[in-house]
């Protein structure tokens, strides 16, 4: 059954087999980005001096600060090809690839020079030591090498998963980590490198998933990139991806505040927090799957026309988001703590951890209505309510939590990112009901903001 013919039976059993099918490659493919920090922090855990744990989670922090907030072009291409894919339009799916790839170039030079001017201004900014600072720059410098790569996988695995074709996301991640894995174990145990052993090792891993992208695109008919796309469609691309820029950012600033108000607590509780946000995106990353299944069943039945289709396929996706959040919830109460307790040969971190293993428990309930909601908009191309949901779940609800909570310290931290988490959900309830009640005019409105 093709992707166009299964959209068109709309009974639940059918809805809730195709995303099934459309999540389980998503899920495996997603848990295998934040398996690539797991792995560096489980190597660098068992080493005897915690400060090189501590310098990858201030350098990771800092990547995903600048390279996360042009991920936007993964959302982007999918909201711009899922809508084509309904419609069943080749030749504009084959367009939108083209015109992403495109994009990456002159965006490539940018945050190179982006880079090398504010990571040694933000380093500080993030507390730690000199010794400290200085090892996370030599991390980061090494990972800048990757940067084409990242971006290019960016927009092949939002082109791919529009399109409906979870697998070859999953092909490309796995084969990627797999080479991640092993090239940190050789890297740290073989030839005594530390945290730069770590970098190089992703940076090799991220080129290996790009250059597997290309080639499963080419298999797939992309041709002409060497054709400049006319500005008038690059600029179309452009308007789309605006939003979902500023609501990036805006998460990742965010994390980038949540990382800084933890280094200032110690290089103890950097530790702590770095390897439970780990585990947050291996959760979060989990509940994508059915995130991104919605943005396909979504945006491909708004393509056709069958809005029916699009409500079964919300709900669906919705009650099974739910679900596995219960099951992550307490799968990781009950085996939360031993592993924790794996993660590290550290007493004073495995000590640290359990105190504030709590949090990890509660993560994918607290987080799955954001996640999911995530995924009905992008389908809906509702990337401005996105963007504001972002926006007013930081400004309004984190930061006013987190300095009222100041005193108890950690936790208070942690408890001001669960508002964030809840708030952001909630206010993606008014748009989500919208697009269920009126789904063409919703869309049109979308298209002129």
């Amino acid at each position: 059954m093709t992707a166009v013919s299964a959209a068109g039976n709309d009974s639940w059993t059918a809805t809730q087999r195709r995303i099934l099918a459309l999540a389980w490659p998503i899920i495996i493919s997603n848990i295998t980005v934040p398996l690539l920090g797991l792995v560096d922090t489980a190597v660098l855990g068992h080493l005897p001096d915690a400060s090189h744990l501590a310098a990858v989670a201030l350098g990771s922090q800092l990547f995903t600060l600048l390279f996360w907030s042009f991920g936007f072009l993964r959302m982007g291409t999918t909201a711009l090809v899922v809508q084509a894919s309904g419609r069943s339009d080749e030749q504009q799916v084959l367009q939108v690839l083209q015109r992403a790839l495109w994009l990456t170039l002159p965006l490539v030079p940018l945050l190179l020079l982006l880079a090398l001017a504010l990571w040694p201004l933000l380093l500080p900014l993030m507390g730690g030591t000199a010794a400290l600072q200085q090892e996370a720059l030599s991390y980061l410098h090494i990972r800048l090498l990757a940067t084409p790569a990242v971006l290019v996988q960016y927009s092949l695995i939002g082109w791919f998963i529009g399109q409906g074709k979870p697998r070859l996301p999953l092909l490309m991640l796995v084969t990627a980590n797999g080479i991640n894995a092993l090239l940190d174990i050789w890297f740290v145990f073989g030839l005594g490198m530390t945290s730069d052993g770590v970098a190089a090792a992703t940076a090799i891993a991220d080129y290996s998933a790009a250059l597997l992208g290309l080639w499963l695109a080419y298999r797939q008919g992309l041709r002409g990139l060497g054709r400049r796309p006319a500005w008038a469609s690059m600029a179309a691309t452009i308007k789309v991806n605006q939003h979902l820029f500023v609501r990036t950012l805006c998460l990742l600033a965010v994390f980038a505040f949540f990382t800084a108000q933890g280094a200032r607590q110690g290089e103890l509780i950097l530790a702590t927090n770095a390897m439970l946000i780990t585990l947050l995106l291996l959760i979060s990353n989990a509940l994508d799957g059915f995130a991104h299944a919605a943005e396909t069943i979504t945006g491909q039945a708004l393509g056709a026309g069958r809005p029916r289709q699009m409500r079964r396929g919300i709900w669906a996706s919705g009650v099974s988001s739910l679900l596995l959040a219960v099951l992550l919830s307490m799968g990781f109460w009950y085996a939360g703590p031993w592993l924790l307790q794996q993660l590290t040969d550290n007493e004073a971190l495995q000590s640290s951890l359990a105190t504030y293993q709590v949090f990890l428990f509660w993560l994918p309930l607290v987080g799955c209505l954001s996640y999911w909601l995530d995924g009905v908009l992008v389908g809906a191309s509702a990337t401005a309510w996105m963007r504001n949901a972002m926006l007013a779940s930081a400004l309004l609800c984190f930061l006013p939590l987190w300095w009222w909570l100041q005193p108890m310290g950690n936790q208070g931290l942690w408890l001001a990112f669960y508002g964030f988490l809840l708030c952001r959900g909630g206010l993606m309830l008014w748009p989500m009901w919208q697009i269920l009640r009126y789904p063409q005019r919703f869309t049109e409105s979308c298209s002129r903001s």
